[in-house]
């Protein structure tokens, strides 16, 4: 096992604008699980190839433990890579697949049955092993690639969106396996998406990228509770954050809804220019008695079966109404078109950010 870390690593293709990766700098614990996630094109999965070999670095370094491997070639690494389209081979069996890296490195036919015969155990796949891809559900053939990574023994796992092909149901059963497999076998572990929700229940660890550049690295719970920066405060979180821009006029502090909206002074003080964002969770609004909080009418009702969202629309003072969503009571929810009114439960502090530059301000 051994540690992975990112020191200033640069990818620029050629002809691009902007670095597809920039100085990207990270340090990744031995066995640790650490999910890379951000939207399309924001360079996570580059990264992840950098790391593998599949990409050049353009800048900086990478290293696995003490070994700079920025050039090194990706079969002398001791990585291995679960890629996103499981890539099998259709006319080889289970333990063919399973066991092909194993033959190529010129092992004993004896090891290679016993690892792919210990790998197939821990993945649930012996009674499988004689078939071929496609006779498997596509579950089953996510385990196999899953086995052909584990068989090696490797220093780092490489996954690059490995459920992406699954129904919605069978990732949510796979990303709990592969969790509990990775904490099980200890092996240092990165993993690309694009999904929130998989990033926040796999990771120890989340890096949230954005163009290319490191927004926040933290613990999912740490980073849902205080996010670096507003793109971090709507990405992170199903359904997202709330954010509203609002004007900071004079001694006024911002109004939503024509009500005043409590920010410490010392917090305005630090801002760019005259408007302030805020950010509330959609659990942190509650519903309150008629005229107590925040006028809002009911654009949609979400209703979850556990949970229950409203959409909701709130008119602003000489500006155009702004939407918000909160969660209400799923045994009682509002109808479409009701007027309601809301307010942030007491317990719950709000999100202030700069929106000059999408910086926290509150502590």
């Amino acid at each position: 096992m051994a540690t992975v870390t990112f020191d200033n690593a640069t990818r620029h293709y050629p002809g691009a604008e902007r670095p597809a990766v920039d100085a990207l700098n990270l340090d990744i614990g031995d066995g640790e699980f650490l999910v890379l996630v951000g939207p399309s094109g924001c360079g996570k999965s580059t990264s992840l190839r950098m790391l593998a070999g599949l990409e050049p670095v353009d800048g900086g370094a990478i290293r696995i433990g003490d070994r700079d491997v920025s050039h090194v070639d990706p079969s002398d690494r001791d990585i291995a890579m679960v890629f996103q389209n499981y890539a099998l081979y259709p006319h080889m069996s289970v333990a063919a697949n399973m066991g092909f890296a194993l033959k190529i490195a010129g092992k004993s036919k004896q090891e290679i049955d016993q690892r792919v015969k210990e790998a197939a155990a821990v993945l649930d796949l012996t009674q499988y092993l004689e078939r071929k891809p496609k006779a498997l559900s596509g579950g089953q053939r996510q385990r196999v690639a899953m086995g052909r990574a584990i068989v090696r023994n490797p220093q780092v796992f490489c996954m690059d969106e490995p459920l992406s092909n699954l129904d919605a149901k069978l990732r949510v059963a796979t990303r709990t396996q592969i969790a509990s497999l990775q904490r099980r076998l200890g092996v240092t572990t990165v993993y690309v998406t694009h999904d929130q929700v998989e990033a926040m229940t796999m990771g120890d660890r989340v890096a949230v990228l954005k163009d290319g550049i490191l927004q926040q690295v933290d613990r999912p719970r740490h980073m849902y509770d205080r996010p670096a920066n507003m793109f971090v405060a709507g990405f992170i979180g199903s359904p997202a954050m709330n954010l509203f821009q609002l004007p900071v006029t004079g001694d006024r502090g911002p109004r939503l809804g024509g009500h005043d909206v409590p920010v410490e002074r010392s917090t305005l003080s630090t801002l760019s220019g005259n408007t302030v964002a805020l950010g509330v969770r959609p659990e942190d609004l509650h519903v309150v008695g008629t005229g107590e909080g925040i006028a809002a009418t009911v654009e949609l009702v979400e209703e979850l079966g556990s949970d229950a969202f409203v959409h909701a629309s709130v008119e602003q003072d000489g500006h155009d109404e702004v939407l918000l969503v909160a969660r209400v009571n799923p045994k009682s929810p509002p109808e479409k078109g009701d007027k309601i009114w809301l307010a942030p439960q007491a317990s719950h502090q709000m999100h202030v950010f700069d929106p000059a530059d999408g910086r926290r301000l509150s502590a």
